[in-house]
């Protein structure tokens, strides 16, 4: 195998990389950014373009959401990067075959991520002992199923609302990506109050500034994509990221907002949703703009928070509960910090919340 990209270094990690020759071509990643904290939680993500650049940067995402959020786990991630579509036999395969290859990396607790689901997580933990994200059935917390990030994002815009730093009743809501975590974020926040203006998948958006009825449309997507959605204005799938709204939530894609199309966000307030869904450019930008990013940091931690509560043996109930607990005071510290110094991004203002914890964990490190 030969694999000649680069991954940043610096004091956090990575502490390890590792590379897999798998079953049908495929390759395996796997990057253990910072254990600091204990061993790494982060998700398998299963695509035919994911890179050891894209993993590292999603691991060293991982060590800072672990951090920010008080868990006791380190930040990893991996990826499978796969030829193609695979039909279910050669799916399983492939999945086993990563976890079979993963199997002394005992310091890495994989979870679902793009690609891969709490099926995928019961395949690798009958192989190996260990996951988390499994199927009830098997004593988990499937986290797509019970929408453990949506509630998250939602907990998130109470917590700014409680600060008086937005109102929910009749806030405009536009959502990029009305899958687990959007979707779930869509029905929570109208459950709030607010309205849900527009909404996107992979196919397009619909938008009406009315509001969306979000219920009718979670159930029209069971049986259709959006786009084809009836009685409302549609648009060009990334033209939602433009809408006129108080609440922007992009949980789609990395790198949405970015320094080609942030002048033409018209956002108040941005949750963000997806990881790493603003670039640092853009981040910049609309900090000058006085428009209020969120960083997925934050606001996603409700997946890994119900991760790490399942690893300890959680209910889902005391999970939600976490979930709630530790992203409201997440979000309350993170505008504290921005408003005690300003100029300082939520971005960098997150960082070093986790570095703050970080440091405290590291003094109880051997140092002889």
């Amino acid at each position: 195998m030969q694999e000649t990209a680069a991954w940043p270094t610096d004091d956090l990690g990575p502490a390890a990389v590792h590379f897999f020759e798998l079953t049908a071509g495929a390759t395996g990643i796997v990057v253990l950014d910072n254990l600091v904290l204990g061993p790494a939680i982060g998700g398998v993500r299963m695509t035919p373009t994911v890179t050891v650049g894209e993993v590292a940067r999603l691991a060293r995402a991982m060590t800072i959401k672990n951090a920010v959020a008080g868990l006791p786990h380190g930040g990893g991630k991996s990826g499978i990067r796969i030829n193609g579509p695979l039909d279910p036999a050669a799916r399983q395969s492939v999945l086993r075959s990563f976890a079979r290859a993963i199997r002394h990396v005992v310091d890495y607790i994989p979870g679902p991520d793009v690609g891969t689901d709490e099926t995928a997580m019961a395949w690798i933990r009958d192989e190996i002992g260990r996951a988390v994200g499994l199927p009830g059935a098997l004593g988990g917390i499937p986290l797509n199923e019970v929408g453990a990030t949506g509630y998250g994002v939602a907990k998130c815009a109470e917590a700014l609302h409680a600060a008086n730093r937005l109102e929910l009743a009749g806030a405009r809501v536009a959502v990029q990506g009305f899958g687990a975590v959007g979707r779930v974020a869509a029905l929570e926040l109208a459950r709030l109050g607010a309205r849900v203006v527009a909404v996107s998948d992979i196919t397009g958006a619909v938008y009406d500034q009315d509001g969306l009825d979000v219920d009718a449309l979670a159930a029209f997507q069971r049986t259709g994509p959006i786009a084809e959605y009836h009685d409302v204005k549609r648009m060009e799938r990334d033209q939602l990221l433009t809408v006129e709204c108080d609440i922007l939530i992009p949980a789609a894609q990395g790198d949405a907002v970015h320094m080609g199309n942030v002048d033409d966000v018209r956002a108040r307030t941005i949750l963000q949703g997806a990881n790493l869904p603003v670039t640092p450019e853009a981040e910049a930008v609309l900090a000058r703009r006085g428009v209020l990013s969120v960083p997925d940091v934050i606001v996603n931690a409700g997946g890994v928070i119900c991760a790490a509560a399942e690893h300890r043996g959680r209910t889902r109930a005391e999970a939600f509960t976490e979930i709630a607990d530790r992203i409201t005071a997440n979000t309350l510290e993170l505008l504290d910090r921005v408003a005690a110094r300003p100029g300082l991004l939520p971005a960098d203002a997150a960082v070093e919340m986790a570095q703050t914890r970080l440091d405290v964990a590291r003094a109880f490190q051997r140092t002889f």
